[in-house]
């Protein structure tokens, strides 16, 4: 098996004082092009270390993405440290003065110094071109594992990685195919309640599942090899069929599956909030789809809010849907009601009726938090309408107070 790694250097990376968005970028790009990371490491500006982590790489692993350290600085060492573990002179590249020169040229400034160190490589290496930059990257072999050295600047790097490394890998390991990767998305559920669920399944060799948890979702990854795409899929059947009651969406997240879903059905939506307080509008209408068909979006005040309180949250949702969907002239409302004391009212107004339910928090959670799950609840309400699924289900996050159904001939 092909073991690949990616090097990420810098203080400023190792420190924590940037995200390293490039390695999380390098991970996705690299598997589904078939070629899986096996290692990610991270070292800082001490020569000492990074020839260490570089000899230590090319014992044990047939290809390395080094990330960072070519800029014209004292503290960017990589091709001084490359040069060392290959066992190499450091050697000035014409080719690249001359790019570094019209590079400054064209901007008519005249070009530091300190530039020329950038054209300072390894004496074997293959310069890897940077069209937007003036680090050019490169290719080295040290031991018997191949190493691209690339720029830190997202855009550069993202650039190299693109149009040379993966082309180059593909013609070195023209075999590799990878892993395929089908996602479930749930929400509603916990982890321990998916793994007493899944566990006992047998998986055929080369299969395995994977799981991501984030604030409201845990994602359910199947991986598979890339040629088996009928087990994958009567796998994948299987899981959701064990999952269904929690599962959001399949392949996209649950925002573009909504979406899809209300072109499909061409309903128009309105919008009223008062525990999320603009959460549900944001990330619905995000959504290009949703945003063609969606009217007005209403978010009440602490006034209105204060208005209301006489009355049953619940019959106060209710009132509110369909007073949302008549005056907006859409095919279908939803609203979040009041937050009180860990209690909040969320309701779904369509042509066939109004759907409500009153839910409790089962924990503590902080504001954002609350909009978040509140939000998604009333997402998966109009999902489930779209989807022709029932309404009101029971979450693991919360716990239902009271739930009701007004069928439109009791409405009228």
């Amino acid at each position: 098996m092909l073991k690949i790694a990616m090097l990420s250097t810098g203080e400023e990376v190792l420190h924590g004082d940037i995200v390293d968005t490039n390695a999380a970028w390098l991970s996705r790009e690299f598997f589904q092009s078939g070629f899986e990371l096996s290692k990610r490491s991270t070292v800082g500006d001490a020569k000492s270390a990074l020839v260490e982590e570089l000899l230590m790489l090319s014992f044990n692993t047939d290809v390395v993405v080094v990330n960072g350290g070519l800029g014209p600085t004292t503290d960017d060492l990589s091709s001084e440290c490359a040069a060392l573990a290959a066992e190499q002179e450091l050697k000035l590249f014409p080719e690249w003065v001359e790019r570094l020169e019209a590079f400054f040229a064209q901007r008519k400034i005249k070009m530091p110094e300190s530039n020329i160190k950038q054209a300072m490589l390894p004496e074997r290496a293959m310069i890897l071109d940077n069209p937007i930059g003036t680090a050019c990257g490169f290719k080295i072999q040290i031991n018997d594992c191949w190493f691209y050295f690339t720029p830190g600047v997202p855009k550069e790097f993202k650039k190299m990685v693109s149009e040379q490394i993966l082309p180059d890998l593909q013609k070195l390991f023209p075999q590799q195919s990878g892993l395929e990767c089908s996602r479930l998305y749930t929400f509603g559920t916990t982890e321990s309640g998916i793994s007493d669920k899944l566990d006992k399944l047998q998986l055929p060799k080369g299969y395995v599942l994977g799981y991501r948890s984030y604030l409201p979702f845990i994602e359910v990854k199947l991986f598979g090899p890339r040629s088996d795409l009928d087990t994958r899929v009567k796998l994948l059947q299987m899981i959701y069929a064990h999952l269904e009651l929690h599962v959001v969406s399949v392949d996209e997240p649950m925002l573009e599956h909504i979406g899809h879903l209300m072109l499909e059905k061409g309903m128009s939506l309105s919008l009223a909030e008062q525990s999320t307080k603009g959460w549900l509008s944001n990330w619905l209408l995000s959504n290009a789809d949703i945003e063609k068909l969606s009217g007005h979006s209403w978010i009440l005040s602490h006034k209105a809010e204060e208005g209301l309180g006489h009355q049953d949250p619940l019959a106060a949702s209710f009132a509110l849907a369909a007073a949302t969907k008549e005056k907006c002239a859409t095919d279908l409302s939803l609203v979040t009601g009041m937050l009180n004391d860990e209690h909040f009212t969320v309701s779904l107004s369509a042509p066939q009726g109004e759907w409500g339910q009153t839910v409790k928090f089962n924990r503590t959670y902080s504001p954002s938090e609350q909009k978040q799950i509140i939000g998604t609840i009333a997402a998966d309400m109009l999902r489930r309408y779209l989807e022709g699924k029932p309404i009101l289900v029971k979450y693991s996050s919360v716990s239902s107070v009271k739930e009701m159904y007004l069928p439109s001939s009791v409405l009228k």
